[in-house]
């Protein structure tokens, strides 16, 4: 089970944002990756993912670094949350990234999975053994997001114990997906929502601007 919780500030705040993050030395920076993600939905309407009783996110993912690429193919289901921290089952398989053209085939002309949508982002990933802090930049803005990794300790008393340090409000979190967030920009700023979320296009913006706490 994962458990998460994020925060939205404006594009302009990433400087301040390294540079905030970068003051807790008890993180280890792992680096900044580009990454392209596809989210397909099942062809047969009663076992529709984006649906209320199943509520959940087929998704494949290409993640570029300097170092390392990898390709994942995941499933995520929202579970019941306290307040804003989300709690998800999460099933994870690893394939080679050079087979991601393939797997795409096979999906969208073989089992004739429906591409959703599409989007790209940049994430810089900071952890230790208990959390992973990412600092994830979409084309419409950026997005913190705190996740437990500790195996021994309660997982909300870890995502708990970090908004105290970082000194982040839980009642501003976003408790919503990335394309929740960015079909509601749209929305609130009369840009067309696209099914393909790029750089190049245009795009809303988050305005809220974060501040060094």
């Amino acid at each position: 089970m994962e458990t998460e919780v994020r925060f939205y500030y404006s594009s302009t705040s990433k400087d301040n944002i390294i540079k905030y993050l970068d003051t807790f030395k008890e993180l280890e920076f792992q680096g900044r990756f580009y990454e392209i993600t596809d989210q397909y939905n099942h062809p047969m309407k009663e076992y529709d993912f984006y649906s209320k009783d199943i509520d959940g996110r087929f998704r494949v993912r290409k993640t570029i670094g300097d170092s390392i690429s990898k390709c994942m193919i995941t499933w995520k289901k929202r579970l019941n949350s306290n307040e804003l921290i989300h709690n998800e089952e999460e099933i994870e398989i690893s394939i080679n990234p050079e087979e991601y053209d393939n797997l795409c085939l096979i999906l969208e002309k073989v089992l004739h999975l429906e591409l959703v949508e599409s989007y790209e982002r940049y994430r810089s990933v900071y952890k230790n053994e208990d959390v992973e802090i990412v600092l994830d930049e979409y084309p419409f803005g950026l997005c913190i997001e705190i996740e437990n990794k500790s195996s021994t300790k309660v997982a909300e008393e870890v995502i708990k114990d970090w908004l105290d340090k970082l000194n982040f409000n839980i009642k501003e979190a976003y408790n919503l997906s990335w394309d929740d967030k960015y079909e509601e920009l749209c929305k609130e700023q009369n840009i067309m929502v696209e099914k393909i979320v790029r750089f190049d296009k245009e795009m809303p913006k988050v305005n809220k601007e974060f501040s060094k706490r």
